[in-house]
């Protein structure tokens, strides 16, 4: 029998056997028998592996797209510390970033009950055989998203396996008009993805790699990095029919960078599309590690399929606290520094029920979020300053009676504290635990940033900005201060409590330095997230029920245990995406950032009201109130009145265009807001254009408002929809 007619027989058996429902089956055979094809399917998504273990074909069967042209799945990178024997290791070279890759490995392939197996049993580098196990797996969920898998055994001394970038998704194909989503801030959509990564100079001043691959870069810090400003851990490539899930569903919250990377064609043209997720084992010689979370889902559908995907698996372990009555009523907050970094006073306690109340009820606002309260000023000896009050404003009694006037009068306080830094000035770190609990660089020193807020003239800013160390939340003696904070909180008689930089992550992480190679804290979210969690249940177990707390940033594991989260952008740029947090953690009080002055004053407060964000007013960077911007005080009144006429706004979840029709041509904008039975929609008009048209909600009719439109330029307007009730049988309507 010649090769040509074993290959027909291969084909035909291939076909019994998928017909036969037995999918993730070897398809093909090699001419010595040997499988030349894995393929594992299941409802519209199908995934092909050649007898090399590169992913072959990953396909969505229902629109019949192909995800990619093929290519390995892997890449792995170790350290090493390499000395003649006898040489103290202080004297070694030390090599980074020591690339393995596939095309030098030789797997061995197995398939049993549906789980695909790539085995290697040493790695080979540079001619070299290492004593490294790698073991990556693949395997289908009921959806059809596949699940990647892998472990690492290292036994070879004097490395550190680093990093395993797995899986990856190269020469990746695009469906026409796809965007690239992002979870950065809460969600991004950037159109034209290979033009957007090919573009050289994504590092800074060409600090990495570019004339290898184009790499897109989140704020300087390399690939988009879960947890840093990044709320969820996924992104997709997507149209309106359809997409590419990608994401790690790791209920330990490891950091995870997103490769998302352009590679040269053969006339050097950076167009080959990479895209996948990589992880940081940090294996020593010794050691083993293991995770199974990453997962690919081609899907059909708009965007609001993958924050239902990545929602699906947060309720795993998702555990959000009853937030307030009155935290959910809260239409915003005026940010406010009372005394400067450089010692300047803005307001003082007095001005709390009197400038500070009348400007805030001008435009609805109810609520203060107060910074700079403590004797030093903002940013200024942390955390011993949090317990030195001014004299001059009356100390603490002086707060106590400010506050409680504040609140009698019918609006809610908020208190700061910074849940991170330690001024490397205050005696916390020159005398107490601070330089022992901070972080540490890979050196072991501690690691520092500094903040430069400027007065009117330029040395302060220049030569005289504050130093920082960053507190890592698992110590006890930090946790200690935090609450500590709490409790000075609700001594004052605050409504609730603020942990600046708690709720997120920096690029940065917390080194041991106590072996051969310095390790990083790659949990480092974890620990936050746990932090705020034990705060929720410190204020819980004091029988505080209506004592909020917040944080700064949305990050999904942190956001859980926050009553409401100051976020890090505006939200209403071009390429802003909110209603992606918005849709998947309805839930969760999130609020807008960056109006500070009285300009682009009418779509950025419109588009708040429309995704459902309170209101973060900061005027002069939280030096003036809203009277100061009259444009933005009646423009934040008229919406915030709507809030009060409609408070299933504020009272509702938000749930975007679901059941909702829009009947327009030019471009009328429509979300709803979900309570009961009702369904609370905001329709207003593209920014700066008028719109008109109609909206509807499948299954209820408009009782409160009209749901025609004709909306001048930045118009927004709020009808009510509630189910329409059917007659008793046998009675017209």
């Amino acid at each position: 029998m010649d090769i040509r007619m074993k290959k027909r027989i291969a084909e035909t058996l291939s076909i019994i056997v998928c017909a036969a429902g037995l999918s993730a089956s070897p398809q093909t055979l090699r001419a010595d028998g040997a499988p030349a094809e894995y393929i594992l399917e299941k409802g519209n998504v199908r995934a092909v592996f050649d007898g090399q273990g590169r992913l072959a074909s990953l396909s969505n069967t229902e629109t019949g797209h192909e995800w990619t042209g093929g290519g390995h799945l892997w890449r792995l990178y170790f350290d090493e510390r390499r000395t003649p024997d006898g040489t103290p290791f202080a004297q070694v070279r030390e090599e980074r970033e020591i690339p393995i890759v596939p095309e030098e490995q030789t797997p061995v392939m197995s398939f049993k009950d549906g789980r695909l197996e790539i085995s290697y049993g040493s790695l080979k580098c540079r001619g070299r055989t290492l004593a490294m196990c790698l073991e990556l797996s693949a395997e289908q969920e009921e959806n059809g998203m596949l699940r990647f898998s892998a472990s690492i055994e290292n036994s070879e001394p004097h490395t550190i396996v680093r990093e395993l970038h797995y899986p990856l998704v190269r020469n990746c194909s695009l469906p026409e008009g796809a965007e690239l989503l992002v979870t950065e801030h809460g969600g991004m959509r950037l159109d034209d993805p290979v033009g957007r990564i090919a573009r050289p100079g994504h590092s800074p001043l060409y600090m990495g790699p570019d004339q290898e691959f184009r790499q897109l870069e989140h704020w300087g810090y390399g690939t988009y990095k879960y947890p840093a400003y990044t709320a969820a851990n996924c992104f997709a490539f997507l149209n309106e029919r359809e997409g590419l899930y990608v994401a790690s569903h790791d209920p330990s919250f490891q950091d995870t960078m997103h490769i998302l990377r352009c590679w040269p064609d053969a006339k050097g043209v950076f167009n080959r599309l990479e895209a996948g997720l990589a992880k940081y084992p940090n294996v020593i010689c010794g050691g083993k590690w293991r995770n199974g979370t990453n997962v690919l889902l081609p899907y059909s559908g708009d965007w609001r399929v993958t924050a239902k995907t990545y929602r699906a698996w947060a309720n795993t372990w998702w555990k959000k606290r009853k937030v307030p009555d009155w935290c959910r009523r809260m239409t915003g907050w005026h940010r406010v520094i009372f005394r400067h970094q450089y010692g300047k006073d803005f307001f003082t306690p007095a001005d709390l029920n009197g400038r500070i109340a009348k400007a805030g009820d001008s435009a609805g606002l109810d609520t203060t979020l107060c910074f700079g309260w403590w004797r030093r000023g903002m940013d200024n000896g942390y955390p011993d300053s949090y317990f030195e009050t001014e004299p001059d404003w009356g100390g603490d009694d002086g707060w106590r009676r400010a506050i409680a006037s504040y609140r009698a009068s019918g609006h809610n306080f908020l208190l700061y504290f910074n849940g991170k830094l330690i001024d490397m000035e205050s005696d916390f770190y020159l005398k107490g635990p601070g330089r022992k609990i901070c972080y540490h660089t890979a050196a072991g020193e501690p690691m520092v940033e500094q903040y430069r807020f400027a007065s009117s003239g330029t040395f302060t800013k220049l030569y005289n900005a504050r130093s920082f160390a960053t507190a890592d939340a698992r110590e006890p003696e930090w946790m200690s201060f935090l609450e500590k904070a709490v409790d000075r909180a609700i001594d004052f008689g605050a409504s609730g409590v603020f942990f600046d930089q708690l709720g997120s992550c920096e690029p940065a992480a917390n080194f041991d330095t106590s072996g051969e190679f310095s390790i990083p804290n790659v949990r480092t979210i974890a620990a936050k997230a746990e932090a705020l969690a034990h705060l929720r249940d410190y204020i819980e177990a004091k029988g505080l029920h209506d004592f909020a707390i917040g944080t700064e940033a949305f990050v999904d594991c942190s956001a859980q245990s926050a009553d409401y989260i100051h976020n890090v952008v505006g939200a209403a740029g071009p390429e802003n995406f909110t209603e992606w947090i918005r849709y998947a953690f309805p839930e969760c009080i999130v609020s807008d950032r960056e109006i500070r002055d009285d300009t682009d004053i009418e779509w950025r407060v419109n588009h708040n009201l429309l995704v459902g964000l309170v209101s973060d007013v900061e005027i002069w960077r939280c030096r003036g109130l809203i009277d100061d911007t009259p444009n933005y005080q009646k423009k934040l009144a008229e919406v915030n009145a709507l809030r009060k006429e409609h408070p299933i706004l504020l009272t509702g979840m938000f749930t975007g265009p679901d059941g909702i029709t829009v009947g327009s041509d030019n471009g009328l904008l429509a979300y709803g807001f979900t309570e009961g039975d009702r369904v609370a929609v905001v329709v207003c008009t593209p920014r700066d254009r008028a719109a008109s048209g109609s909206v509807s909600v499948e299954g209820k009719t408009a009782v409160d408002g009209v749901a025609d439109f004709n909306l001048p330029v930045n118009g927004i307007a709020v009808v009510e929809f509630a189910a329409v009730k059917q007659p008793p049988s046998g009675k017209s309507p």
